[in-house]
């Protein structure tokens, strides 16, 4: 599949402005057309309106007869109103006879005699429009009326409307190009702040992540800029914490590197003095090996911490806790037994709500909790792996508790920073489980909170600690049948 051409915002812009002139230009010219055609129907229905009148005073001045009528030439003059134009008259007697004209006229369907002013209407003659004049007169020596019409045809109407249109239209349509290139200067002139602030940003050096300057930015783009800047101030920050994390892990990779290497040295040197015992050589293999293991679950941790940092849109799925933090427990059963601690498991078979996340991420969230319990707890002690379903708040709870030195208020927000570790307890650690931990309730939607498990009353007593996290859950039929997110 090819990706589409990027689209064009002058071009789009144009087009918007373009449209909108073509239509009105278009209605304009509709609304011109219909003005043309009454403005030129003005003055020839008046001069054809005053033809039959003057038709009609003609026969006012006749003696009455039962005959044809002749009509005089001067009569018939008033009807010559243009050479090339096709003038016809009727006059009709009281009973609809013919008594004049031409016959072709049709009479008015709807005109009862008497008097009145002169009706103006358009007329079908053997296919052609005509418009017509009528007017009811009486004669002096005749009774009842006669009818007087007169159509003409409308070539004059026509050529003065298309003359009209011609010279109104026809200059907006010289002007169109004009308007149009008016438009595309305007276009360009205006998009330049934009051209300008796209160059500016081009020319920057890749580590320049200062803030785009607002007040240069146009009023219509300065929710983008103010947008881009949020983005490069997190990015900045993203940048001074990876440095820092940089600086920390090589800090703290020195340490166990510099043991084993020391350690390494010393058993050379005994082995090539020929001085060293069994049980030195012994003491100084289990030091590396030792020292080794330790770099191993910290160079562990790093990576774990690098992809949970870098995970984007994984496949999600619906996930079962239960069944998943019993799994994860019976894996510490061999570190807690030799550590003579309780590692117990409360919680159903199966839980009836699942959780929407990625399993990998969780299980590593579920290690490293029951991990960092193991650590801090005495000999003897108990952790406690804790399931529980919250059908009406539709979460998931998950408990990790241990029977340890617990966690000083003043500490329960630096223990989820890279590399912190409390001190006097004496125990050895990367400092990076909690953060790691963290970060994955974050990513998904949720965060861990700590608590001791036993009140702090009796200085005897260990208070232990509890961490404590909620997902958000649904039903396992609607987990079951919804898609896996992409």
């Amino acid at each position: 599949m090819t990706d589409k051409a990027p689209r064009s915002l002058f071009g789009e812009l144009l087009d918007w402005m373009a449209a909108p002139m073509l239509i009105i230009w278009t209605a304009s010219v509709l609304l011109i057309w219909g003005v043309a055609q009454d403005l030129a129907h003005k003055p020839y229905d008046r001069e054809l309106a005053a033809s039959a009148e003057g038709l009609a005073e003609q026969l006012r001045r006749l003696k009455g007869h039962p005959g044809p009528l002749a009509l005089s030439a001067e009569s018939l003059s008033l009807l010559t109103i243009e050479e090339d134009d096709t003038v016809l008259f009727q006059v009709l007697g009281a009973r609809g006879e013919l008594l004049a004209g031409d016959a072709r006229l049709p009479a008015p369907a709807h005109s009862e005699a008497g008097p009145g002013p002169v009706r103006l209407g358009d007329v079908q003659i053997q296919g052609d429009t005509y418009r017509l004049a009528s007017v009811w007169v009486r004669a002096p020596e005749q009774a009842g009326w006669q009818l007087v019409q007169v159509a003409e045809s409308l070539g004059k109407r026509q050529r003065l409307a298309s003359d009209i249109i011609k010279g109104v239209v026809l200059p907006q349509f010289s002007l169109l190009p004009l308007a149009a290139l008016l438009a595309w200067l305007a276009l360009r002139q205006g998009l330049k702040p934009l051209h300008a602030l796209s160059q500016h940003i081009r020319e920057r050096q890749a580590d320049d992540l200062s803030p785009i300057n607002e007040h240069e930015a146009p009023e219509e783009i300065l929710p983008m800029v103010q947008a881009t800047n949020e983005l490069l101030a997190r990015r900045e920050h993203a940048m001074k914490l990876q440095h820092q994390f940089l600086a920390d892990a090589a800090h703290q990779l020195k340490t166990p590197l510099a043991g084993l290497r020391m350690q390494a040295e010393l058993a050379g040197r005994a082995l090539q003095s020929g001085q060293a015992s069994t049980q030195e050589l012994a003491r100084s293999f289990e030091q590396i090996a030792l020292g080794s293991q330790r770099a191993a679950h910290m160079v562990n941790q790093l990576l774990s911490l690098a992809r949970s940092d870098a995970a984007g849109n994984t496949p999600r799925e619906a996930i079962e806790l239960a069944s998943l933090a019993r799994e994860v427990t019976q894996d510490f059963v061999p570190q807690a037994m030799d550590k003579r601690i309780d590692l117990g498991f409360e919680g159903p078979d199966n839980c009836q709500q699942r959780v929407l996340g990625e399993r990998w991420l969780l299980v590593e969230l579920l290690r490293n909790l029951v991990d960092n319990a193991l650590r801090y707890t005495p000999p003897g002690g108990e952790v406690t792996v804790r399931i529980t379903e919250d059908p009406f708040g539709h979460v998931v709870v998950v408990q990790v508790e241990d029977s340890g030195p617990g966690i000083a208020r003043s500490a329960r927000e630096q223990v989820f920073q890279p590399f912190f570790r409390q001190l006097g307890t004496g125990v050895e650690g990367s400092g990076l489980g909690l953060t790691i931990a963290g970060q994955i309730a974050e990513r998904h939607g949720t965060r861990i909170e700590l608590d001791d498990t036993k009140e702090r009353r009796d200085p005897g007593t260990l208070p232990g600690a509890r961490f404590t996290v909620r997902f958000a859950a649904q039903a396992a039929a609607t987990a079951d049948s919804k898609p896996t997110e992409r």
